[in-house]
C-alpha cells in the first residue's frame, strides 16, 4: 500500500464521520448487531463508556458484508474499503507466515487457523475533543481477540497507548505505516511467547483524532489451544482449549475484564 493510498483511507474515514448526524445515523447499529454506525453496546448501567464514535463493518469474507450499513456517502466509500480489505488480506498472510518462522513452526500453523474463510471486521473510530481527557479515555485498557489487528492511525493526533510493567508507553505515529498487535488468541496458540498487549486510546482536549483498526479472527469452529511443538516438559501448556473466543470477549470487555484470564491453566 502506498502512502497516497492511505491518505485515502484516512480521508474517506473523516469525510464519514464529518457528515451530519441524521445522515450517520442512516446507518445506526441495531441493539442486537455489532456492525452499523454508534458507539458501545451497553451491557449494564454501571459500565464506563468509551468517548468515541464508531463505525464497525464485517468486511471478509464478502458474505459477511451487510451493505446497509456502508455508506454511500463519501461516494467513493465502498471502493476504497474493499480495496483495503483485500491488501490487508495479503499483508495478514505474510504477516502470520512470519510469525510461524520466527518460531520455528510449519509456515502454514496461523494461516490455516485463518482459513480462507477467516474473519476480518474494521472499526472506523472518531474521538472528538475531550475537555476532560484526565478522567475520559476514548477506548478503556483491553486486549484485543484477534489474531492480529492492524491499526491505521492519525497522521497527526497520539492517542494510542500500550501497558508495560504497569506503565502507559504512546504508540509513536509513522504515517506511512501500519501498526500490527498481537491478540489473545495469538498468545494462546504460542503458548505465551507472543504476548496480547494492554492498550487504551486517551482523549485530546483540543483535537479531534480517527484511527481505522481491522481485526483478523480464525474461524470460529477452530480449536484454539497451545501448538504442540510449543509444549514440552520445560515449557507445559499454559492456556485451556478455546473454541469461538470473540464469541465471549465482548462482554468481558464491557466489563473491564480480559477473557484470556478464562483460559489459563
Amino acid at each position: 500500500m502506498t502512502p497516497e493510498f492511505l491518505d485515502k483511507v484516512r480521508e474517506m474515514t473523516k469525510e464519514f464521520f464529518a457528515l451530519p448526524t441524521e445522515e450517520k445515523q442512516k446507518y445506526l447499529r441495531q441493539v442486537n448487531d455489532i456492525q452499523g454506525y454508534g458507539n458501545d453496546t451497553v451491557f449494564s448501567e454501571q459500565q464506563t463508556l468509551d468517548w468515541s464514535d464508531r463505525l464497525y463493518l464485517s468486511v471478509y469474507p464478502e458474505e459477511h458484508r451487510k451493505l446497509k450499513f456502508w455508506p454511500q456517502n463519501p461516494k467513493s466509500f465502498s471502493e476504497i474499503l474493499d480495496q483495503y480489505t483485500m491488501k490487508l488480506q495479503v499483508v495478514t498472510k505474510t504477516v502470520l507466515e512470519a510469525m510461524a518462522r520466527s518460531l520455528n513452526l510449519d509456515v502454514n500453523c496461523f494461516r490455516d487457523l485463518y482459513g480462507e474463510q477467516g474473519k476480518m471486521d474494521v472499526r472506523f473510530n472518531f474521538y472528538p475533543p475531550c475537555s476532560r481527557p484526565d478522567v475520559v479515555l476514548g477506548v478503556k485498557p483491553h486486549a484485543d481477540a484477534t489474531l492480529i489487528t492492524h491499526v491505521l492511525q492519525d497522521k497527526q493526533v497520539e492517542g494510542l497507548q500500550f501497558l508495560k510493567d504497569d506503565q502507559w508507553f504512546r504508540a509513536p505515529i509513522i504515517p506511512e505505516a501500519l501498526l500490527i498487535n498481537v491478540g489473545d488468541q495469538t498468545e494462546i496458540l504460542s503458548n505465551g511467547i507472543f504476548k496480547s498487549p494492554v492498550h487504551r486510546v486517551v482523549t485530546n482536549p483540543d483535537k479531534e483524532r480517527i484511527s481505522l483498526a481491522a481485526f483478523c479472527i480464525p474461524e470460529s469452529d477452530k480449536d484454539i489451544e497451545p501448538f504442540e511443538s510449543l509444549v514440552n516438559e520445560s515449557t507445559p501448556g499454559l492456556y485451556k482449549k478455546v473454541k469461538n473466543y470473540v464469541g465471549i470477549y465482548f462482554e468481558y470487555y464491557q466489563q473491564g475484564k480480559r477473557p484470556i484470564e478464562a483460559a489459563k491453566i
